[in-house]
């Protein structure tokens, strides 16, 4: 997966982030998935969805933000 690659899904986000992304060595398919999964798990989980393999669950970690630095609402990763 390339830099561009994971910026066409996530948006922005910052150097690190992006090379952790890369690191996990997921497709473009799983990235894609495990954002629907980090920001929409509901209606996932509505439609009978399974749950994401273990490269899907480290990539959810990733992009979600830690509940102790919430995250305003409408602002992107930078």
């Amino acid at each position: 997966m390339t830099r561009q690659e994971v910026l066409s899904v996530i948006g922005s986000a910052d150097d690190i982030t992006v090379a952790e992304i890369i690191a996990t060595g997921a497709s473009i398919e799983e990235l894609r998935e495990a954002w629907a999964w980090a920001f929409a798990d509901e209606a996932l989980m509505g439609q009978g969805r399974p749950l994401p393999g273990t490269r899907g669950a480290a990539l959810i970690d990733l992009l979600k933000p830690d509940e102790d630095d919430p995250v305003e609402p409408g602002t992107r990763l930078e």
